[in-house]
């Protein structure tokens, strides 16, 4: 690696975004991990100022170097290492409540079908 780089997966590792350094390698082998737009092998060296975008449950997070750790620090240490970018998620749309039917209000049963067609005179 040059002066002023460390690898794709060190660096996932060392900013916390992942808990180990082989699921960091992992996730790299997968996909999840991409690189200014490119899909980057766990060795792919980082430098400042590029663009990390890494799939953590579900979606994508978009992160810009802004510092190389040398080890895996705590969190406030690795929150100096990069600038999230992330936009925020979507408004959550609000559903509506489940209806509730009492019980025997749905689809009526074989033999209450039968007495509603006796009543309607559809009788066989």
């Amino acid at each position: 690696m040059g002066e002023g780089s460390v690898r794709v997966d060190a660096w996932v590792w060392g900013v916390r975004l992942a808990k180990t350094r082989s699921q960091a390698t992992a996730s790299c082998r997968a996909g999840h991990v991409r690189v200014n737009g490119a899909a980057a092998k766990a060795a792919q060296p980082v430098r400042l100022g590029d663009e990390v975008r890494v799939r953590l449950h579900g979606f994508d997070k978009i992160y810009r170097v802004t510092g190389l750790p040398t080890r895996r620090g705590s969190a406030e240490e690795a929150a100096k290492h990069f600038e999230d970018l992330t936009p925020p998620p979507p408004p959550r749309v609000e559903r509506p409540a489940a209806i509730v039917r009492d019980r025997g209000a749905g689809r009526p049963t074989k033999r209450e079908r039968r007495e509603i067609d006796r009543l309607r005179g559809r009788a066989e």
